[in-house]
């Protein structure tokens, strides 16, 4: 910052030539010097005029680092420093798009390339005070062009957006994805190729079954211009990212997506994950069967659909966890994060039954006795009366 000299006014005193009365002038000797008194007032004086002109400097300086680190504002007030902002209330409807995993400062910059915002400065402050800013998904969003920033984040934070790409909810099962991959325009012979020649995409402890080994997210590729095979290993490759960064050790990785997929194919709520998994822990810890029906219906190879009581009898069936103790021999879908994390972390407790009282709402009761899991069996079977006509 440049600063304008500061007058000299260490000699301003009174004239040199005025003396006074004689030596009878306090303050003042016959020489017509000042006093050693005069002189002490008068450093005194410059001494205060200094400390004043440093607290000023600072205080301005203090204020003007305030607004800079303000955006322009000076206690909520709009200064002449602060970013532009268009006044709105927008011009035409245009399309950008949010790339997967951007942060406010790149979602900024997009907006400013497209002039839906005025200036990048204007974005930021709005988009700190907007507590649903972080929730911005990516993927296409309908802006205006010329918004208020205020305008611009809110419109994104509320905006259902077309992701395009290729979407894969938890709990599918390998078959089902590629049913949908060929549903959504990939080829069905190069496809079904990319799938018989997946083991070569997959880690060992896969044991060359990819069931659990495709990780549920969407990704941005399109039929046009990615091979199915490409596809098919960047969703193996996503579930080693997913379980490295989980902290799953290597040798489990196997067992974590086994327990993981059968949490994400029976709970439908995040809290029952983690207790589930314990009910899974405490289980094989006492060599208990699991009895998760879940397993058993995709060893059917169906994944929904009420099982008979032949199938709940079958020992042929290796997924039946009514019958064989123990984990099944593979995942039966592919879970989700939620679902790698639960199974990492069970959750406390005594309890060793679950009962899933509600299949419209998904509400799942847990218990400790087997008392108490009749009574919510009967409790299922009530609502199961109330609602013939409901189907999964």
């Amino acid at each position: 910052m440049n600063r304008a000299p500061m007058a000299d006014v260490s000699n301003q005193g009174p004239p040199r030539h005025w003396a006074g009365k004689g030596n009878r002038h306090r303050g003042t000797r016959g020489t017509g010097r000042a006093s050693r008194g005069d002189r002490r007032r008068s450093r005194g004086g410059r001494r205060v005029l200094g400390v004043v002109v440093v607290a000023v400097l600072v205080l301005v300086a203090g204020l003007g680092a305030w607004t800079w680190r303000n955006d322009g504002y000076l206690f909520g007030i709009e200064t002449p420093l602060a970013a532009e902002d268009y006044d709105g209330p927008g011009g035409e409807e245009i399309q950008v798009d949010i790339p997967e995993g951007a942060n406010g400062a790149v979602i900024g910059e997009v907006l400013v390339q497209h002039d839906v915002v005025a200036s990048y400065g204007a974005f930021k402050r709005a988009f700190d005070q907007n507590p649903a800013a972080p929730g911005i998904q990516p993927g296409t969003h309908t802006v205006l062009t010329r918004m208020p920033a205020a305008d611009a984040v809110a419109m994104l934070a509320e905006n259902d957006v077309d992701r395009g790409g290729l979407t894969v909810p938890e709990g599918l099962t390998v078959a089902q994805i590629r049913e949908r991959m060929i549903a959504t325009g990939w080829p069905e012979k190069k496809t079904n190729q990319a799938f018989e020649n997946i083991g070569q995409h997959l880690p060992q402890q896969a044991g060359g079954n990819p069931e659990g080994w495709l990780f549920p997210q969407t990704y941005d590729v399109d039929p046009e211009r990615t091979p199915p095979a490409d596809v098919v290993r960047m969703m193996v490759e996503m579930t080693v990212s997913q379980l490295e960064d989980a902290g799953a050790p290597q040798e489990r990785w196997e067992d974590v997506l086994i327990r993981a997929s059968l949490i994400e194919r029976e709970a439908a709520r995040p809290e029952d994950r983690p207790r589930m998994s314990g009910v899974i822990q405490r289980r094989l810890d006492q060599d208990w069967t699991l009895g998760i029906d879940a397993a058993v219906l995709y060893g059917t190879g169906r994944t929904s659909g009420a099982l008979t009581r032949a199938e709940l009898d079958d020992a042929s069936n290796e997924y039946n966890l009514r019958i064989h103790k123990g984990l099944p021999p593979t995942p039966i879908s592919n879970p989700g994060r939620a679902s790698i994390d639960a199974a990492l972390n069970p959750a406390d407790g005594t309890e060793m039954y679950w009962v899933t009282v509600n299949h419209e709402t998904g509400e799942t009761k847990f218990a400790t006795s087997n008392e108490e899991f009749e009574a919510l069996v009967a409790e299922l079977r009530q609502w199961e009366a109330d609602n013939p006509d409901w189907h999964e």
